[in-house]
């Protein structure tokens, strides 16, 4: 594992492979109904991840029968429920207003990590936070504060904030997931959150919500499938063993950073002050807090 000794390069790596998943889960979900779209998602994660984590799956059979309910508990908070909630959240409500609320993140985990474990956040690290919230506070408003001032709740932002309160109890329990290898743990949540999917998915086949297959659905799948998922999950459970809850979660701003420099290369949006002053206040936050 020692080429996966690189914490920051990992969980940089998950926020670029999350930049899209915002947009992309926005854009699918006008073809996909909810609960389809996170079956399809972790189906092809599951199916993707497999010629890799075989070998590990065969040793550690044993392990993963034995921690079965754990395992499902992960999947549930971690990728099921959040990706579900999540996907649903956003019939109701804007991408900006997901992107703002993410970056609150950092701060559920701080609370789920003194809840459980009784770890404090250091005043160096709540300044980190607090400036790289503001960073990418700064590139999601486009330099215009003011949209705070205008920002109202709605049903979907609601929903938002519980996916986010899932997604920061299973940051915290990560240091704490049973004893397995990295690719055994991944892909037996992965699996886990296929099936806990196929309930959901027939009571929507059963309401008339049939799935919208095009070249877009099938990009959107594949995207889903891959980068946000097997890749960005890994890098986020192996972030997370080496530095800690904590540490790993102002990485998460570095989306808004990431999304708006992939705008700038392939949707030719111009480079304008407010990014420059958005990166610094963002890189500068997450340094500080990612210190020891």
């Amino acid at each position: 594992m020692r080429r996966l000794d690189h914490p920051y390069l990992l969980l940089s790596l998950c926020s670029l492979f999350w930049a899209g998943n915002t947009i992309v889960g926005r854009a699918a979900v006008d073809l996909v109904a909810p609960a389809m779209l996170t079956f399809v998602r972790w189906a092809i994660a599951f199916l993707v991840l497999l010629p890799f984590a075989w070998p590990h799956l065969v040793r550690d059979w044993p392990a993963i029968r034995r921690h079965a309910v754990a395992l499902t508990l992960f999947a549930l908070i971690g990728s099921a429920g959040y990706n579900i909630v999540a996907y649903l959240a956003l019939h109701y409500t804007q991408a900006i207003n997901s992107l703002l609320l993410q970056s609150v993140t950092p701060l559920f985990v701080a609370l789920w990590s003194f809840a459980l474990f009784r770890e404090r956040l250091s005043p160096v690290q709540a300044v980190g936070i607090a400036t790289s919230m503001t960073g990418a506070t700064v590139i999601v408003s486009r330099g215009d504060m003011g949209v705070l001032t205008h920002f109202a709740f709605n049903v979907g932002d609601i929903m938002i904030l519980v996916a986010l309160v899932f997604y920061a109890l299973y940051t915290a329990l990560v240091r704490v997931r049973p004893a397995m290898h990295p690719l055994s743990f991944l892909a037996a949540t992965i699996a886990a959150s296929a099936l806990l999917m196929i309930v959901p998915v027939g009571v929507e086949l059963a309401a008339g919500y049939v799935p919208v297959i095009n070249t877009a659905t099938l990009a959107a799948f594949a995207y889903l499938g891959i980068f946000p998922s097997v890749l960005a999950y890994f890098c986020l459970n192996r972030g997370i063993e080496l530095i800690g809850a904590n540490r790993a979660a102002p990485f998460i701003h570095l989306m808004p950073v990431f999304g708006s420099i992939l705008a700038i290369l392939f949707l030719g949006e111009r480079v304008q002050l407010f990014h420059a002053a958005g990166y610094a206040l963002v890189l500068t936050g997450v340094v500080l807090a990612a210190r020891r």
